[in-house]
């Protein structure tokens, strides 16, 4: 019996041992560090961390903030934690008035927006950007039995997240196309279901081709993407773009593109003045975000990369002053077309003709990407 218990109490304390060791182990590692070697690690850990809040998991800016985090976390003296946002009018807020966040990916339409609108005093000096980010195009999807933007007048279409850029983007393209449908907020997967559902009409999402929101939509689902006619008084705003049967082969047909605009996206951060912590942290960042940029261009890194200029500024607004400096210090940019100088030109283009019709379309996107090479040499 003796015996039993002994091997009872052996069993126990072999399966316990483990358990125990592992205890002690985990015990060790979950105390704070810095009580067990350096007194200094929360601060060097902080330094070296940046926050960048983006936007929905599926869209564009969410990528490629997870891309950044990718190439430019070492482990040691840089970490980029992506946060998931809600809208570009939300993100501003944030780098605003939330505290830990560094860095937002906004829509430029909507800092023209609040700025024009005064909805925060004194924007442009409060917040600058870093560099110009890519083009999100516009996606106007609808059910089959509406055929023209003007069809739109009158019936419900979801614009996205209420603060959202697609919200902001929406409301100006519409209202400058003169159409005035029943605008409706939600997430974007529950208003794709709608939408197949025949309960709206339509929706808008503002993100870069091509979206992994529709990537599962089926060719016979009844529905499609709606061009946006390029007019002269949209085109003093938007950029003219195109989504291809390349881009979405089951909701564009191999016959022609979709004429559609692009919105510009920029990184924004809070204007910390230069003898700050927070200002010599944003700094680090611009210094290796800047130096490994080459590597975003290539596999598996997003495609809208490709697009990105680190000189491309942008009008009316100032560049974050670390990031300034180090394209002065590396003669970054030489003669560039600025983005004032590009749309001048499409200006003059349409000055010569009083509309911008289908068979125009062709001669307007040659220019653009003539500009656009420009720009980018």
């Amino acid at each position: 019996m003796l015996r039993s218990h002994v091997r009872t109490l052996c069993l126990a304390v072999g399966v316990l041992a483990p358990v125990l060791t592992l205890g002690v182990l985990t015990t060790a590692l979950v105390q704070p560090a810095s009580a067990q070697q350096d007194p200094n690690l929360r601060e060097q850990i902080n330094a070296g961390t940046v926050r960048i809040v983006s936007g929905d998991v599926d869209g564009t800016s969410f990528r490629v903030a997870a891309d950044m985090a990718t190439v430019l976390s070492d482990g040691t003296d840089m970490r980029i934690l992506p946060v998931i946002g809600k809208g570009s009018v939300q993100n501003l807020t944030d780098i605003l008035y939330l505290q830990g966040v560094d860095l937002a990916i906004v829509q430029v339409d909507v800092l023209d927006y609040l700025k024009d609108n005064k909805l925060f005093r004194g924007l442009d000096r409060r917040v600058h950007y870093i560099t110009k980010l890519f083009n999100e195009e516009l996606h106007l999807l609808v059910r089959d039995d509406i055929k023209s933007i003007q069809d739109l007048q009158g019936k419900t279409v979801s614009f996205g997240l209420p603060g959202s850029g697609a919200f902001v983007t929406a409301s100006k393209v519409f209202e400058t196309l003169g159409v005035q449908p029943e605008p409706v907020s939600g997430d974007l997967a529950m208003a794709l279901e709608k939408v197949k559902s025949g309960e709206i009409a339509g929706m808008v999402y503002v993100g870069g081709k091509p979206a992994r929101l529709f990537r599962d939509v089926e060719a016979d689902s009844g529905l499609h993407f709606l061009p946006v006619p390029f007019t002269p008084e949209l085109l003093e705003t938007y950029m003219p773009s195109r989504l291809s049967n390349k881009d979405y082969p089951t909701l564009v047909g191999s016959e022609g593109d979709i004429n559609t605009v692009t919105v510009g996206s920029a990184m924004i951060a809070f204007n910390w003045k230069p003898d700050t912590e927070r200002y010599r942290n944003l700094s680090r960042f611009v210094e290796t975000f800047f130096n490994k940029f080459d590597e975003f261009k290539k596999p598996p890194r997003h495609g809208k990369w490709t697009e990105v200029s680190l000189t491309s500024r942008i009008p009316g607004w100032t560049r974050f002053g670390a990031a300034e400096e180090w394209l002065r210090k590396n003669g970054a940019g030489g003669k560039m077309f600025t983005e004032n100088e590009v749309e001048s030109a499409f200006r003059k283009f349409l000055e010569q003709e009083a509309t911008v019709t289908e068979d125009q379309t062709d001669i307007l996107f040659e220019k653009f990407l003539l500009l656009l090479e420009r720009q980018s040499g």
